[in-house]
């Protein structure tokens, strides 16, 4: 009996240094290879923790990487049974991966290259372990996704949401409300919408938080789907309802509440207050999770290609490692040749252009309006008239693009939530007809906050279209794939946003001034555009 005790434990001993000795190379790969792609992709990463450090939205990110870890160690007894065993297949996904990375770094788009870079790494697990040993990791490895900083282009949709049921709810309780965009009016005060009332960074730490209880406390699947799905839905209600009690108490004690720093407390604390509730109704339904350790042992129908046996060949691991470093380091040789392609002059652009017969350039501004567009290359900003119909046209031209120069951004905008001199009322669309092209352009209805002269309630109709190397459109992402196209072609990336302008009287007649302007007036604007690319390429 000792003997044969004996013996168990001398077979045991060896079998967990054989399960040793078949995860060290490839672990070592893994970390290479790991190693390899961070650091080739070194600015990213640290640009993507930089958003973690500044964005409050993100600052849940830095816990992201610990967790991923945590989540594998607890699988350390199933994952000790695998034999890793390389998959070079997966190298096909890294490349998709890569080009992304490349695609993204052209057109200057962070969470493109952020996703495209955490998706790499997650890729180097079933390349280099396999897909079996990644299986086994799947939710640790797609957890790693919550630490690319997305999300944040859904503020706009989520401030109109907000205002539409603050607005609602408001007029419900019997108060009266005259709306104006994001903007409202009550009879005690008035109100807006801004950035940090749109519940983003609260669905965003929702979600995440979500999933993670949804996959630590439910086995079934259906369950898990179900809690994230409430995680979703719930801080997006309960910001709407944070939003109209915060109004509601500012109201109610004659703006001495709910105002300044406190309105921000009010709303952290509440959103706190919600989210236990839901986590503790959510633990109502909890399913006990089996033993981690017994979960472990491999049963008799496990595959061969599963369980610890003879050691993987180090041909297939040398092979997806080289694989990887050739896939990874591909797009910098590629994005090295396009910036050689750059253009390195400054971007100059001409204090005006000749207008069409009628039309004269006006020596003051009477419509005092200018977009926020960031760090332009070039700004031609000038007002034209025909009779008394003055248009205002404003030109920020980029070239030589970065992540903090960019045509297409979310920063960009004809006036932002916070601005104290214009309000934009409402967005839509326009289809112009111009001498040699139909084009679609953003239109935009804004309100003088400060009115001039007082009394006068001045409002503007703006229209906006991107011009990237001639070619007109008003779609974001068409014009990034413009852009791309233009750099790989060796044109760089010569971008300029275009907006035009006139008062708008309420009674239609600013719409066919800017047509009538642009149709007998763009041919001037694209030969001015296209003279300041060209002078770019004479180095």
């Amino acid at each position: 009996m000792l003997s044969g005790d004996g013996a168990d434990t001398k077979a045991g001993g060896a079998g967990a240094r054989a399960r040793a000795a078949h995860w060290r190379n490839p672990l070592l790969a893994l970390l290479v290879a790991i190693g390899a792609v961070i650091g080739i992709y070194l600015d990213t990463a640290i640009a993507m923790v930089t958003i973690w450090y500044r964005s409050e939205t993100f600052t849940h990110a830095f816990v992201v990487p610990p967790i991923v870890l945590w989540l594998i160690w607890r699988r350390r007894h199933q994952l000790a049974e695998l034999t890793p065993r390389a998959a070079p297949v997966f190298l096909i996904p890294m490349a998709l991966m890569a080009a992304g990375w490349f695609l993204g770094a052209l057109t200057a788009i962070n969470s493109v290259t952020q996703f495209a870079l955490v998706a790499m790494l997650v890729l180097t697990v079933p390349v280099v372990l396999g897909a079996h040993v990644a299986y086994r990791m799947l939710f640790p490895l797609c957890f790693l996704f919550f630490a690319v900083p997305v999300g944040e282009f859904l503020t706009p949709l989520f401030m109109i949401w907000t205002a539409d049921f603050t607005v609602m709810a408001l007029r419900f309780t019997g108060i009266p409300v005259l709306r104006e965009g994001l903007q409202f009016v009550i009879p005690s005060g008035n109100w807006s919408v801004v950035e940090a009332c749109s519940g983003i960074r609260y669905l965003i730490a929702s979600v995440t938080v979500g999933a993670l209880f949804a996959h630590l406390n439910y086995q079934s699947t259906r369950r898990r789907i179900l809690f994230v799905l409430v995680s979703v839905l719930v801080p997006v209600v309960a910001n709407w309802l944070r939003a109209y009690m915060i109004v509601m108490v500012g109201h109610l004690s004659g703006n001495t509440l709910a105002v300044g720093v406190d309105h921000l407390v009010y709303g952290w604390v509440f959103f706190g207050v919600v989210i236990l509730l839901m986590f503790w109704v959510g633990g109502r339904w909890a399913e006990a999770e089996p033993s981690l350790e017994a979960a472990g042992a491999v049963g008799p129908g496990a595959s061969e290609m599963s369980v610890a046996g003879p050691g993987p060949a180090g041909g297939p691991t040398a092979f997806a490692l080289a694989g990887i470093l050739l896939i990874v380091g591909a797009p910098l040789g590629a994005s090295a040749f396009v910036a050689h392609q750059m253009r390195t002059g400054p971007a100059v652009l001409a204090a005006s252009f000749a207008p069409a017969a009628g039309w004269s350039q006006l020596a003051d501004d009477p419509l005092a309006f200018s977009p926020d567009f960031k760090n332009p290359s070039a700004v031609l900003q000038a007002t034209y008239s025909v009779g008394t119909s003055p248009v205002g046209v404003f030109l920020a031209y980029y070239r030589n693009q970065t992540y903090d120069r960019k045509l297409v951004s979310s920063v960009n905008t004809l006036a932002p939530s916070d601005s104290e001199n214009w309000n934009l009322l409402k967005s839509g669309a326009y289809q112009l007809t111009l001498p040699d092209r139909s084009v679609t352009v953003r239109a935009g209805t804004l309100r003088r906050l400060s009115a001039t002269p007082p009394g006068r309630d001045a409002r503007l109709l703006a229209w906006q279209i991107y011009w990237i190397d001639g070619n007109l459109t008003a779609n974001d992402y068409l014009a990034k794939a413009y852009s791309a196209v233009g750099q790989m072609r060796g044109h760089g990336d010569e971008s300029a946003a275009l907006v035009f302008y006139t008062l708008d009287d309420g009674k239609g007649s600013a719409a066919p001034t800017l047509e009538r302007f642009l149709r007998e007036n763009y041919g001037a604007i694209d030969a001015l555009l296209k003279q300041t690319r060209d002078a770019g390429l004479r180095r």
